[in-house]
């Protein structure tokens, strides 16, 4: 096993180098400039040449290149052009955002996901299976901007029930010391803290995790009606097992096999940025961070964001793997 994740870890170093270019080509030949975007009416010649000289944007684009991966293989991403900060205090300052909003997510999505597809396959082909159909693919079908669109003037305009846009109440003066919010409130026994911002993320929560959901639910059916034709399935209930027990030791777990896959996949993507859903609800994590850097061509957070997220998606299919050993004892890495 350990041998085995140690040639995983080695290969992120060629994938991140074919990331780190393909990225770096792409930022620059985005139409317009740093430059220009920021300046807007007062990009002079003037101006834009100072902007570019200041940020070593008129070098050769292969000498900018290499200068890019000395800095970044010394966890260095630069200075935003924008903000003028560290790309690397504004990650630490965006990614827990990110993180919480994709947790409270998949916690949605895996809470109701995994049931619906059990329900479904015991009543196989019977309403109950259909409509569960339906409601999986209106959930795969229905663009995630509407939905949260909906949510939101339901929940929030409507009936009042939960905020609309954010990630705490500006009225609250709490300390973040690790930008974790719902962390810092447990951490500080602040429960009013804590209330408020698991009240801002339930609506991002369920619009960003409604296509997970739907997944996760016919993933499960369509595992668990395979593993349910198995022999061992069988044998086991022939020996007067309980239909609890054959179904929590025999069929669950061996279906977690391809829902875990899938849960991991749908991690790594929603923690890539969930763009639409931050942008209706204002919620400042890595989607809105990276929008507003292609809207202000702002290379080094578009750069460094972008591969660190790279980083991110490879290590939750690392882990995914790895957690195949745990579901089937059978499976061994060498």
């Amino acid at each position: 096993m350990l041998r085995y994740v140690v040639r995983r870890l080695l290969l992120l170093v060629p994938i991140l180098l074919g990331v780190s270019i393909l990225v770096f080509a792409w930022v620059h030949a985005l139409p317009g400039s740093p430059a220009q975007s920021l300046l807007g009416e007062r990009a002079t010649p003037a101006l834009v040449q100072a902007y570019q000289a200041k940020y070593g944007l008129d070098r050769p684009i292969p000498i900018q290149y290499w200068d890019y991966v000395k800095t970044t293989a010394h966890a260095d991403f630069g200075t935003s052009i924008a903000s003028h900060r560290f790309v690397s205090t504004e990650l630490r300052e965006r990614f827990p955002a990110t993180i919480e909003l994709t947790v409270a997510a998949m916690f949605f999505s895996v809470l109701l996901g995994i049931p619906l597809g059990l329900l479904a396959a015991k009543h196989y082909g019977k309403p109950l299976d259909h409509g569960s159909l339906v409601v999986s693919l209106i959930g795969i079908s229905t663009p995630i901007f509407f939905l949260a669109l909906v949510l939101k003037y339901i929940f929030a305009v409507k009936l009042g029930w939960l905020p609309s846009v954010g990630r705490i109440s500006v009225t609250l003066n709490v300390k973040h010391p690790t930008n974790f919010y719902v962390l810092d409130a447990i951490i500080t026994g602040d429960w009013s803290t804590l209330r408020d911002v698991l009240e801002h993320l339930i609506l991002p929560a369920v619009a960003l995790g409604s296509i997970p959901l739907a997944i996760i639910a016919r993933i499960t059916r369509a595992a668990v009606l395979d593993v349910q034709n198995e022999d061992y399935v069988r044998t086991a209930k022939a020996k007067g097992m309980s239909p609890a027990v054959v179904e929590r030791r025999h069929v669950l777990r061996n279906a977690m096999l391809p829902i875990s896959t899938v849960i991991g996949l749908q991690t790594g993507l929603l923690l890539s940025g969930a763009i639409l859903t931050e942008t209706v609800f204002e919620f400042p994590g890595m989607g809105s961070w990276l929008r507003d850097a292609i809207f202000n061509r702002d290379y080094p957070v578009l750069q460094g964001g972008i591969l660190f997220l790279a980083i991110m998606f490879v290590l939750v299919n690392l882990v995914v793997d790895i957690s195949y050993a745990l579901f089937n004892p059978r499976i061994r890495y060498s």
